[in-house]
């Protein structure tokens, strides 16, 4: 028999209830409110594991400034895409949207310009600057902080005369190539000197922070951080039993700790174990024994999705560093720890570490300190059959 079922797991899928996440709504919603009043605001950038909702979060606060009547546009980056491009195309839709308004006709091609100077400067594949014979003249930054800078401000003095304030949604910041990064950051800080109604809201895993501070010592207060992590108990009993009241399905609470154990108060993680228990039970009742038998199918589902994906994305060299972290026996682990698991002197792993942060598997928790970007990554990694070969080749060298 078909019944609809009202979990959602996916990435970045708004599921039917948002647990969890008020505090942050109402944060930027206040600062929305004086964004409207043209009074610029710190940008706001959220981080933490995958898993945690911030796609989630950041697409709710979209839909909540649209019906503020703020322009609104989303950048997810990609480290194949260019991001420059992108913000170009998003700064030229909000040219089209205000250009009828008379007061700014004026001032629409100095954007238009400064745009198009900006996309014909810089180059993503070698970081460089090129100009055609016929633009040279008219356009002589060859610079991208200063090309976007003039992008900025160019539009934002728009946004501020037609008081229709900006804000790009910008999720996964961890991509963003440095000199892109440092160039985004001047340009929304110029912009906000000048009092332009321009605003950020990002979102990234937990390496963005020391991404943002590297470039620019200004920008902690160019930004106000916000860690996203697991949900507490009582949001986490929230996330499972309110998406199926509507449908007269009711959890025991047995169940409900269970859930909660065994999904550690991950909202991804919830979603998908909900989904499963409820699509595997017949009655509106789901206890500790409907729970129980779907444990085994929960953990199938993620090895041969949400993990997988990511595991395939290693070399044969970095599946051995992660090995290696995993072995440590607790996360977060020392580089130290884990060159003495792989039999080789700290600094030749430098290579893999790097090679495994750009890759968005794991991040530096603090100095010389790793784990992995994916909660509960090790237990799927210990469910390998590949690791349990590989362990047992270490013992037998010993």
């Amino acid at each position: 028999m078909f019944k609809v079922n009202p979990y959602r797991p996916g990435a970045g899928l708004m599921p039917t209830y948002l647990a969890g996440r008020d505090e942050e709504i109402n944060n930027v919603e206040q600062m929305f409110q004086a964004l409207i009043l043209n009074i610029p605001m710190q940008s706001v950038i959220f981080s933490g594991l995958r898993g945690v909702g911030k796609t989630v979060l950041i697409n709710k606060l979209q839909k909540i400034a649209e019906v503020k009547g703020i322009f609104c546009k989303h950048i997810e980056v990609e480290s194949r895409n260019d991001f420059i491009s992108q913000i170009a195309a998003c700064s030229q839709m909000f040219l089209r949207e205000i250009s009828t308004k008379e007061k700014v006709k004026n001032l629409v091609k100095k954007s238009l310009d400064a745009i198009k100077s900006l996309v014909i400067s810089f180059d993503p594949d070698g970081s460089t600057f090129s100009l055609s014979i016929q633009d040279r003249e008219l356009y002589k930054s060859n610079n991208l902080t200063q090309s976007l800078t003039d992008v900025f401000t160019s539009v934002g003095e728009m946004a501020y005369e037609t008081e229709t304030p900006i804000c790009f949604f910008i999720d996964e910041i961890q991509y963003m190539r440095t000199e892109e990064l440092g160039a985004l950051i001047a340009a929304l800080h110029r912009a906000n000197q000048l009092g332009y109604p321009i605003m950020i809201i990002g979102a990234g895993l937990p390496k963005i922070y020391k991404m943002l501070s590297d470039e620019k010592t200004y920008s902690e207060r160019l930004f106000i951080y916000k860690e996203i992590d697991s949900l507490t108990f009582k949001q986490a009993e929230n996330a499972i039993i309110e998406p199926a009241r509507p449908f007269k399905v009711t959890y025991t609470e047995d169940a409900v700790k269970k859930i909660i154990e065994i999904t550690k108060g991950y909202p991804f993680f919830i979603q998908q174990f909900c989904q499963l228990v409820y699509q595997n039970t017949d009655t509106n009742y789901i206890g500790i024994n409907e729970v129980n038998d779907t444990v085994d199918l929960y953990y199938k589902t993620l090895d041969s999705g949400f993990f997988k994906v990511r595991y395939e994305k290693c070399s044969d060299g970095d599946k051995k560093f992660i090995f290696a972290m995993v072995k440590c026996g607790e996360l977060p682990c020392t580089i130290s720890n884990i060159s003495k698991q792989l039999g080789k002197r700290g600094k030749s792993l430098s290579p893999a570490r790097a090679q495994l942060i750009n890759k968005g598997i794991i991040y530096p928790v603090k100095y010389s300190e790793l784990d992995f970007t994916v909660p509960d990554f090790s237990g799927f990694i210990q469910r390998l059959e590949e690791y349990k070969e590989w362990c047992k080749s270490k013992n037998k060298m010993v």
